[in-house]
């Protein structure tokens, strides 16, 4: 597979205009909000029945936060940091989740305080936690997934079997919380579609299962998985609402419990633009037929991402994409690892110089939350929003 350059009608006019005109120092993400506000009407009406709580982990920038509170957003949140976010913005306790499912138990109590009322588990230890520090609340078990169909899997290290969790909530009962409902995670940039139907269908036994046995579930957390747009094409965000949907109504019929989405990459991922400078091309040698070329941003400061190549972003930089030379793409810092795409053959333009800004699109999510605080001197990563 081959990767070249786009030209420039690829990119936010919005967005290019901010950059003419304020000429920011790089590497920095801009954030266009009404992007994010579009595609938080979108995915209200492609999953009507769904809650949207806005996973705070992919971009916290406070002005985003802002408007997905004046939006009627919800918040998942991973952290006693993040709820602190999500509270400055203006959302009540009520509006959040904690829904990392692993947790101190101070915490807990932190939250709960606040009027937090929904919190994760996948484990004994956890619902243990949960019960000490926020007495009453309402607790849901995340469930395993394989993460098939996912760019960015999050299989093994969240969640608990079908029997676990049925034995977890039937001992939540017991526990003085209220055990509440299930959640899984397809995983991140899930481009199988039926993915949703199959975890659906698992958490609607496990709901008729602990019915008959006295706890009547009320919630089906159904995870993020929508996908930003990267190289490679995904169906329309309508095709993803209607699959879940579809299976909602083949497995609960009309009687559906509470349901949750928790979009993060999916509601701000086409939303922002990294913009990064040449710092280097080079070759190791006569006859090494690709060129190295180094920018100012890598792994450390923000493309985690690209590692194993997995999210394979897309580039604009001043040239037409031809005449094209293959290259290699790294970052600036002192490390090894710190090559962002050597297997995938990416091409950019043969008239690329030292100097000359690249814009990566569809940063919005995952970048700013990924940069190192300052990995060999280098500064966090800049956001912007417009």
């Amino acid at each position: 597979m081959t990767i070249k350059a786009l030209d420039h009608a690829a990119t936010n006019p919005r967005i290019d205009r901010f950059l003419a005109e304020n000429q920011p120092v790089t590497p920095c993400v801009i954030i266009d909000l009404e992007i994010i506000a579009e595609n938080f009407l979108n995915l209200k009406r492609a999953v009507p029945a769904g809650q949207i709580f806005y996973a705070v982990k992919a971009n916290p920038a406070p002005e985003l936060l802002a408007q997905l509170v004046r939006d009627g957003s919800s918040f998942d949140t991973a952290s006693r940091g993040e709820i602190e976010l999500v509270l400055a913005a203006g959302a009540s306790g009520d509006r959040i989740s904690f829904g990392n499912t692993i947790k101190k138990e101070r915490d807990i109590a932190f939250a709960h305080q606040q009027g937090v009322k929904l919190f994760a588990f996948d484990s004994l230890p956890e619902l243990e936690k949960i019960a000490r520090a926020a007495p009453g609340a309402k607790v849901f078990c995340r469930l395993l997934t394989e993460g098939e169909g996912a760019v960015w899997p999050l299989s093994r290290k969240f969640g608990c079997t079908v029997a676990m969790a049925e034995e977890l909530l039937l001992k939540a009962k017991t526990m003085g919380v209220i055990p509440y409902g299930l959640s899984f995670h397809v995983g991140s940039q899930q481009i199988d579609l039926m993915q949703w139907e199959k975890a659906i269908g698992t958490c609607a036994g496990l709901v008729k299962s602990l019915a008959q046995k006295g706890v009547e579930l009320k919630l089906l957390n159904l995870g993020g998985g929508f996908p930003a747009h990267y190289h490679d094409p995904v169906a329309p965000l309508d095709n993803y609402g209607q699959q879940i949907m579809t299976s909602l109504t083949k497995y609960f019929g009309n009687d559906l419990p509470e349901i949750i989405i928790e979009p993060g990459r999916g509601l701000v991922g086409d939303a922002g633009v990294l913009q990064t400078e040449v710092v280097l091309i080079s070759k190791k040698g006569d006859g090494d037929d690709r060129a190295w070329v180094y920018l100012d941003i890598g792994k450390f400061g923000g493309l985690a991402e690209t590692m194993d190549e997995s999210i394979q972003y897309r580039l604009v930089t001043p040239y037409a994409a031809e005449p094209s030379m293959p290259v290699i793409l790294a970052g600036p810092s002192c490390d090894s690892a710190d090559i962002l795409y050597e297997k995938t053959d990416y091409r950019l333009p043969t008239k690329l110089k030292v100097g000359d800004r690249i814009q990566i699109l569809s940063t919005g999510a995952y970048t700013t939350t990924y940069s190192s605080v300052g990995f060999n001197g280098f500064a966090p990563l800049k956001t912007y929003c417009i």
